[in-house]
């Protein structure tokens, strides 16, 4: 077996994060995705009043992050969890001794999980497919390349990926079959599509791959759940921070984070509430933040990345009169 490469990780929008989480209340954040621990290890620099509850469904992550916070002694702990069990970890944790301030999601793929060719995660190189962040369960890329019918398959490329000739590849894809490595599924997606469309917008099994892996862990499914664990754990004045990827990732979050600043109030804009809304926070920024080019530059895959947070309020019964 492949030895995997370190798990070395450049954590994008780093400065941000650590003045969004800034002003929370003393308390213990969860990073719900805790990759190597780059965000996390920044907040705990910058405070020692917070503590980090640190998840990841990546058992390598988790190896690389308990390294790098080690450091920080009982101020951080980590746990192998998907962040849709964020509400359990937290309870088995005991957190309810000390404040969920804050909760922290960096979504999608990290660096390492790209690079190192073993995942199978990347068609950059020829490797067993898989693609799966809990190498432990779930069933793998290959079974669902070549398990899944014509039709299912064009349905996750249209809805991952948007990718505009899904039918042609998923039958190329079923006519291939059996499909055992990246490199292979790779070569049949990109002859399945017109060789103009080829010529530009990156590698043509790009958006392939993206949907592929999105499918394989489920990465859409749980985020809403999540999402709403997190708003349910934080205390008042403490902070969700969701740093998303690509158009499926951020309709979900911006949706979610509107829903809990409006309460999903159906009144007409500017009249008052009647319909019985209750507002769990507020936007810290409408349309949240992007990386500038300075980042960008020196970290590519922050070009790509939208942050959007929300303070928590209190419930109506706990607001003074």
């Amino acid at each position: 077996m492949t030895e995997s490469r370190p798990f070395v990780h450049e954590p994008v929008l780093r400065e941000l994060v650590v003045e969004i989480f800034s002003t929370v209340p003393a308390g213990t954040i969860v990073d719900a995705t805790l990759g190597g621990a780059g965000h996390a290890a920044a907040l705990l620099e910058s405070r020692n009043d917070l503590r980090i509850l640190g998840l990841d469904r990546d058992r390598n992550a988790l190896a690389a992050a308990q390294a790098r916070l080690a450091p920080y002694g009982d101020r951080a702990t980590v746990h192998h969890a998907r962040f849709d069990q964020l509400a359990t970890v937290v309870a088995d944790a005991g957190a309810a001794n000390q404040p969920i301030v804050g909760v922290l999601f960096d979504l999608g793929v990290s660096s390492p999980q790209f690079d190192d060719a073993q995942r199978g995660f990347s068609y950059r190189f020829d490797a067993p497919l898989d693609m799966r962040m809990d190498t432990s369960s779930g069933k793998s890329a290959r079974e669902l390349v070549n398990e899944l019918d014509a039709s299912t398959l064009a349905g996750i490329l249209r809805r991952y990926s948007d990718e505009r000739y899904a039918n042609r590849i998923a039958n190329a894809i079923v006519k291939a079959r059996p499909i055992a490595t990246t490199g292979e599924l790779a070569v049949v997606v990109s002859e399945a599509i017109p060789a103009p469309a080829r010529r530009h917008g990156g590698h043509p099994a790009k958006r392939t791959f993206q949907a592929i892996r999105i499918a394989v862990n489920g990465e859409l499914e749980v985020l809403e759940p999540a999402l709403d664990q997190a708003l349910e754990v934080t205390v008042p004045s403490g902070r969700v921070a969701v740093i998303s990827y690509h158009s499926g990732e951020d309709r979900i979050v911006k949706a979610r984070l509107r829903r809990a600043e409006d309460g999903g109030c159906k009144c007409p804009q500017g009249l008052p509430c009647v319909c019985g809304a209750l507002r769990e926070a507020r936007l810290l920024k409408r349309g949240g933040w992007s990386a500038d080019a300075t980042e960008i530059e020196t970290n590519p895959r922050a070009s790509s990345a939208r942050l959007r947070a929300v303070e928590k309020l209190p419930a109506p019964d706990e607001v003074q009169p």
